[in-house]
């Protein structure tokens, strides 16, 4: 008999139960409430015991179904037109047309905004917060760059992404984007590949004590499985496929499978429906409630889905959301990366607009007019042709003196994250759903350490590794296959391809303190691009998918987490991050790897950020359904862009996606 507690068995709630049965309680009482507006639709026949439970009606389902798939109201794609405005511009405002427009914020959105309305003949200006830098979320650890960087590591050749790194070839904005403006390309290694390009998926899984290959895993899961104690029937599935699984029944509300067994959209209209059939019946739920009560997981079996297909942090968050990342990332997806670090894309749009940007200006009160708004400036001398929207901005006092500056619009774009428009002023006050999109829509948080070494040793064979660490001393690799070798940080950055003067003394303590009484050395990784997982704080590994010039080093995400994993990480000083970072490399790919440590590490908390005020978007339950159409919709003059206001928060797609759909506003107004 299996011993495990399934999750309708009574006892002692956990905190991802309380929360979902919160959501439930929540849910159906609203339910109760709505009872009298029955929607325009079957319920999604999943589970034929278990009625549609959102609060929210039939409109409103579509609505956000319409925006997930970008189409209009009659359900016609708007990406195209997008695309078209983007290659081609707007048309030319006509004589006397032309507005002043005030951008807010030079993230993607704001600079795509600004540069469309820029070409279209508006006189537009672009205001950002930053002193040194644009395009928000979108930041490369670089020497040099139009951020004038000093040099971020020990190889000054060497970047790295605190932000985006990728790209799905699925996005069409930003593919055409990068294509339009001639940034070069090439393939990001989401499974890792041998020296031929060919993907092997022979990074590590560590979870439970157990290291295992992926593709070991991926045939013979039973040892992994059954170490989370999962029920018999799935100890030989992998993880991958249980949730997929569990998803596909959500899956074919909108696409069916075909021939080859690769999923294929129904027609658009079906397809909306579809969605908004998904969105009635799962907009207030979780991913943990899902998984629990509509797929029936147990709790063991859910454990498992979250170490190792990364839902862990995010369980309590929307099912929504989540069921729309699970779907796009995966092994299916064709991925991209650009030459020279994702900065390059804001590199490009910087040069369409340099000479509309203020940079070191942040936004600290707006103010607008609007006929069917109290308050604000005394509109008594207000005529149509006079400014509407009027911002002040404060620098940040580099080189000496706090400057205060205002400029006034006849329409304004804000791209603001709502985490940091709740510290800005507005009057008068916006209506009270925007006001409630702005405090509540939930940001996330994300933590990335990343960490240099003097070769890539995830690449090399067993002989390449006894070649190189013989070079530090001889019989220095024996000594770590016999677990002999010093564990008190006098061979943190060894080799002789690291240059001295990098690692400092405190991470030397931090790592003799911290270091791991474990010493077994696993065979070597033979590995380029992929990632490995871990149950340990470092979580995912990320290896870069090429070489850089013709540096032999390279710049390993040692470690990617989100929500709960990332706070923890944010209360260590960066000395304490690096070693605590690589400790937990060394539990994945074995001691030997502190020989190529350089200590130039570099780490990016999104939360912490001053500009960014949290990774990204991720809804709570219900959030798209009670807040989506308010975070999008203007107030008078001011209209509002960022990934925030898409269904693709955290992606560039996202910010594209409003960029255009601001300008096009804008323009038209």
């Amino acid at each position: 008999m299996d011993m495990y507690r399934t999750s309708a068995d009574p006892g002692r709630p956990s905190r991802r139960r309380f929360t979902a049965g919160a959501g439930a309680a929540t849910a159906g009482a609203a339910a109760a409430l709505a009872a009298s507006a029955a929607p325009a639709a079957a319920a999604l026949p999943l589970r034929p015991d278990c009625p549609p439970e959102s609060t929210a009606d039939w409109a409103t389902c579509l609505a956000v179904a319409r925006a997930l798939l970008v189409v209009d109201e009659d359900d016609r794609p708007l990406v195209p037109g997008y695309a078209k405005v983007l290659d081609g511009g707007l048309p030319r405002a006509r004589t006397g047309a032309a507005k002043k427009v005030l951008v807010i914020g030079a993230g993607p959105a704001g600079l795509v905004s600004a540069w469309l309305l820029k070409r279209a003949g508006h006189h537009v200006t672009l205001v950002e917060a930053n002193g040194n830098r644009v395009g928000g979320r979108i930041k490369t650890f670089r020497t040099g760059g139009h951020e004038h960087a000093p040099q971020a590591f020990a190889d000054a050749r060497l970047y790295a992404e605190a932000g985006a790194m990728r790209i799905p070839g699925s996005h069409p904005l930003v593919m055409g984007l990068i294509g339009r403006l001639g940034v070069e390309k090439r393939r990001f290694h989401l499974v890792d590949v041998d020296a031929d390009g060919k993907p092997v998926n022979n990074a590590w899984l560590h979870v439970n004590g157990i290291r295992m290959r992926r593709s070991a895993y991926a045939t013979s899961p039973r040892r992994v499985n059954r170490s989370f104690g999962v029920p018999r029937k799935y100890w030989d599935t992998p993880s991958s496929t249980i949730l997929r699984e569990a998803l596909d029944p959500v899956r074919d509300e909108f696409s069916t499978r075909g021939a080859d067994g690769k999923r294929v959209d129904k027609p658009l209209p079906e397809r909306v429906r579809g969605w908004a059939r998904v969105v009635q019946r799962f907009g207030d739920w979780s991913m943990y409630r899902f998984l629990t009560e509509e797929a029936r997981l147990d709790e063991r079996t859910v454990d498992l889905l979250g170490t190792l297909e990364n839902l862990t942090s995010r369980l309590p968050l929307s099912f929504i959301h989540s069921f729309i990342s699970a779907s796009l990332i995966s092994p299916d997806t064709e991925f991209w990366e650009l030459v020279g670090g994702t900065a390059m894309l804001p590199d490009a749009l910087l040069k369409e607009v340099s000479d509309v940007l203020r940079l070191d200006r942040r936004a600290t009160h707006i103010e607008y007019w609007a006929p069917d708004r109290q308050g604000g400036h005394d509109t008594s001398h207000v005529s149509a042709d006079g400014p509407h929207v009027w911002i002040d901005t404060v620098s940040e006092g580099r080189g000496g003196k706090v400057v205060r500056e205002e400029f006034t619009a006849d329409l304004a774009i804000v791209t603001v994250p709502f985490s940091g428009l709740r510290q800005v002023q507005v009057s008068p006050l916006m209506s009270y759903k925007k006001r409630r999109a702005v405090a509540e829509l939930h940001y996330d948080s994300a933590t990335k350490v990343l960490l240099e070494f003097g070769r890539r040793w995830w690449e090399f064979t067993e002989a390449e590794w006894k070649r190189e660490l013989d070079a530090v001393r001889p019989g220095l690799y024996e000594e770590y296959r016999a677990g002999k070798a010093p564990a008190d940080g006098s061979l943190l950055g060894a080799h002789p391809s690291v240059p001295p003067g990098h690692i400092s003394a405190g991470q030397r303590v931090h790592y003799a303190a911290n270091r791991w009484a474990a010493r077994d050395q696993p065979e070597a990784a033979h590995i380029v691009g992929g990632g490995s997982v871990s149950d340990n704080s470092n979580r995912f590994m990320i290896n870069p998918s090429h070489a850089i010039g013709d540096s032999k080093g390279g710049v390993v995400l040692a470690s990617y987490s989100w929500a709960d994993d990332a706070s923890r990480w944010d209360s260590l000083d960066d000395d304490a991050r690096y070693p605590h970072a690589l400790r937990g490399l060394q539990q994945v790919y074995g001691q030997r790897v502190e020989v190529f440590y350089t200590g130039a590490g570099r780490t990016q908390s999104w939360l912490r950020d001053p500009y960014a005020y949290g990774e990204a978007s991720v809804l709570l339950p219900g959030q798209h359904t009670e807040l989506l159409s308010a975070i999008r919709a203007p107030e008078g003059p001011l209209h509002f862009a960022g990934d925030h206001t898409s269904v693709k928060p955290s992606w560039i797609e996202g910010a594209l996606e409003s960029g255009v759909r601001a300008a096009l506003e804008a323009h038209g107004a």
